[in-house]
């Protein structure tokens, strides 16, 4: 517990990047995106399946240097929402194929080395991108919310699970998590979502819970999904950078899982989307 909270603190000076926002948030996400990517990528090796790393940071860079015609820091500079999606579903294509390309030398490459690499910038680069949209719409303060519903369920979950847990939730994925903890992390990042839009934008409110409340349970997913990956891959953190909570992936395995959750719901909220 000590050194979790220690490392906590550590990552405090994170908060400065979000209020920050613009190149700071683009350099910090881009970041995050490739480190992930390089331990996810690393995991595999225990499996005897091998990535490309190469491609993987390529193909990072060209995403993240997408977002700099659209006018990375300036609120409000993705109003043309189909546009930016046809550049993302360009690159999207463009991941898929050159991933699969790879596993061509079957001599030398398995299938599972080609997936892998696809698998692994859908999952990290692309779904972490999103942080930088989020920043770049007229709603930029709620990339505050994607943290808000990452940590905050996190964190909710942690206390209410050691205090009430009771119920196994996922007892071959996530042997510690509840059902109590789960309700009660959910139940937390909704009123932590709502207070801070009562607080910094009090007409949002009500959104910033329901936001809180879905982004929560995105959090879970994200982190069950991450810890299922490590379950094949026979390793308990994806690394060692931060003392009490492991590698890149296995702290922010949350945050990039509720980042596009957020981004489209901002999507609808501003009739970009229609249902």
């Amino acid at each position: 517990m000590k050194t979790r909270i220690i490392s906590g603190l550590v990552m405090a000076p994170l908060l400065i990047v979000l209020y920050l926002g613009g190149w700071w948030l683009w350099a910090a996400a881009l970041i995050i995106a490739a480190m992930g990517l390089q331990e996810f990528y690393k995991g595999w090796g225990d499996l005897d399946v091998h990535p490309s790393t190469t491609i993987g940071y390529i193909m990072t860079v060209l995403l993240f240097v997408t977002a700099i015609p659209l006018n990375v820091g300036e609120k409000g500079a993705v109003p043309q929402f189909y546009e930016n999606m046809m550049v993302m579903c360009i690159w999207v294509f463009l991941a898929v194929a050159v991933g699969l390309i790879y596993g061509w030398k079957i001599d030398q490459r398995s299938p599972y080395d080609a997936l892998a690499t696809v698998t692994g910038l859908v999952y990290i680069p692309f779904f972490t991108y999103h942080m930088v949209l989020i920043d770049m719409t007229e709603y930029s303060l709620f990339i505050w919310i994607v943290i808000i519903a990452a940590f905050g369920s996190d964190i909710c979950a942690y206390f209410t699970g050691y205090f009430l847990g009771k119920h196994k939730m996922a007892p071959v994925l996530s042997p510690k998590k509840t059902i109590e903890g789960a309700v009660g992390g959910l139940i937390g990042s909704s009123l932590l979502a709502w207070l801070f839009g009562y607080i910094f934008m009090r007409e949002m409110a009500t959104v910033c819970l329901v936001l809180g409340l879905v982004g929560g349970a995105a959090g879970m997913a994200g982190d069950l999904t991450a810890s299922a990956f490590k379950r094949k891959m026979g390793i308990k953190d994806y690394g060692d950078l931060i003392p009490g909570h492991g590698g890149i992936m296995d702290r922010f395995d949350s945050v990039i899982f509720v980042a596009p959750v957020v981004y489209y719901a901002i999507c609808f909220m501003t009739g970009i989307l229609s249902i």
